[in-house]
């Protein structure tokens, strides 16, 4: 390429965490780097309530953050979950530890608060950062960005070296199916949420475990609790849209009242604002958006959402678009072949975002029903025994998502799936882990897992 296309800037489309992140560690790189976003300055301006679902942070974007330097401002803000707190109807309750290890552990933290550390690094490393600039298409024969400035009137600019990190309803995705005629499936769930409030005692302190990620299981949909670092926690209910109990059939303080009071009655009367939040606040959707090609040419790469968005239920949305940063900037570093890059990371990650949408899906399975069987903390157990005995080849899956950034996606869903048949196997005939055929297990496990990297 032309050292003018070389050193011209780079445009970033998208504030959000991956748009956001990507600017820092290009900005770090020492390229000039523009970064536009539809929305207002959120660090300057209130931002809507209800329409972010508290994030968990783990090994993968952690890694990323470090990469970035900015992980000693993120570490005041986060709070340590080392397990699932699961509350029956009748409230009683069931710590779940998500590993085995004192730093298996991953971290609730606040959305914006992440989002406005991450913007002010982005101006630290001298990204230009342009507000209410919504990119409303592209022309890919002209090679233009298509945005729209504050006072509404459009402007191009050179579709040279840019990222899209629009989101899930990316624009520029859409265009690139609309012109390109690229493979795109965007599903949307079944399943909508609601996010609420459980407020703190009047003193600040928490009115439930702080230290869990709570989840209240009821079979077809469910609740769960984040804590925040003030004492309270971000309540997310996720129901049907549609059908007996759903979010059609929740539209009066009465119908609130009653359905809470029917499956979340231990929760219920800690959420003095119930009613009126539920009402006021917004009912989000949810879906996988599946892309068959990310780039065109070396002028422009989906990366996160964008390019490959998921279902909240693995807390891997965040993580999953932190890890292309970090992977993005490992292929980028040294080369002059932007083409050759982008079409790499292509190759590479879409495997690997492919597993972690399946994975996501399964869990929310998992999450809202698997959970209330005893066969389920079963293979738990069973699962951190094995890794006691074999710690080289047995990982569980979700350890493996969570606490393992050098374990590809794809694989830790083929081998979790390996596990799986290996603790139906052993279970078959045992209901406790005394009863269990160790040597039966040491023999499947050395037969069918291979060590993995220390």
């Amino acid at each position: 390429m032309s050292d003018g296309r070389r050193n011209g800037p780079i445009t970033v489309v998208g504030a959000g965490l991956a748009g956001t992140l990507l600017s820092i560690i290009l900005a770090r790189r020492g390229h000039r780097v523009r970064l536009y976003e539809r929305q207002d300055d959120m660090r300057r301006v209130l931002i809507d309530a209800g329409r972010s679902i508290n994030l968990a942070l783990a090994a993968r974007g952690i890694r990323a953050l470090e990469l970035a330097g900015v992980m000693e401002h993120v570490t005041p803000e986060l709070v340590p979950l080392p397990g699932r707190m699961l509350h029956d109807l009748s409230g009683a309750l069931t710590f779940v530890p998500y590993g085995q290890r004192p730093e298996e552990v991953i971290y609730s933290v606040s959305r914006p608060g992440l989002n406005c550390i991450l913007l002010d690094a982005a101006e630290r490393a001298g990204v230009e950062l342009l507000f209410r600039h919504p990119a409303i298409g592209a022309d890919f024969t002209r090679n233009l960005v298509k945005f729209q400035d504050p006072a509404g009137q459009p402007h191009d600019i050179p579709m040279e070296r840019v990222f899209a990190t629009d989101g899930a309803g990316s624009v520029l995705r859409r265009t690139m199916v609309d012109q390109l005629g690229i493979a795109c499936t965007e599903d949307l769930l079944k399943h909508g949420y609601k996010e609420l409030t459980l407020p703190p005692w009047p003193n600040g302190q928490p009115r439930i475990d702080k230290h869990a990620l709570h989840i209240w299981p009821r079979g077809g949909f469910m609740l769960i609790a984040l804590p925040n670092i003030d004492g309270s926690f971000t309540v997310t209910l996720f129901l049907p849209l549609n059908g007996p109990d759903s979010f059609e059939t929740l539209t009066t303080p009465a119908s609130i009242e009653t359905f809470f009071g029917k499956h979340f009655p231990d929760v219920k009367q800690l959420m003095p604002d119930l009613a009126a939040e539920f009402l006021q606040h917004p009912t989000g959707i949810m879906g996988t958006v599946r892309s068959q090609q990310w780039s065109f040419e070396d002028r422009l790469l989906l990366i996160g959402d964008a390019a490959h968005a998921i279902t909240p239920f693995h807390g891997q949305g965040m993580n999953c678009c932190f890890e292309d940063c970090r992977e993005l900037d490992t292929l980028l570093m040294g080369s002059d072949d932007w083409a050759r890059s982008f079409r790499e990371f292509e190759t590479w990650r879409l495997p690997n975002t492919n597993a972690i949408a399946d994975m996501a899906i399964e869990n929310y399975l998992e999450m809202r029903d698997t959970v209330r069987d005893p066969k389920f903390h079963l293979h738990k157990a069973l699962s951190l025994e094995l890794e006691r005995r074999h710690p080289t080849r047995f990982v569980p899956r979700y350890s493996m998502v969570m606490f393992r950034d050098d374990i590809p996606y794809s694989v830790a869903y083929e081998r979790g799936r390996i596990q799986n048949e290996i603790l139906s196997a052993l279970t078959q005939q045992a209901d406790t882990l005394a009863t269990v055929d160790y040597d039966a297990a040491a023999r499947m496990i050395e037969a069918k897992l291979p060590p993995l990297p220390n």
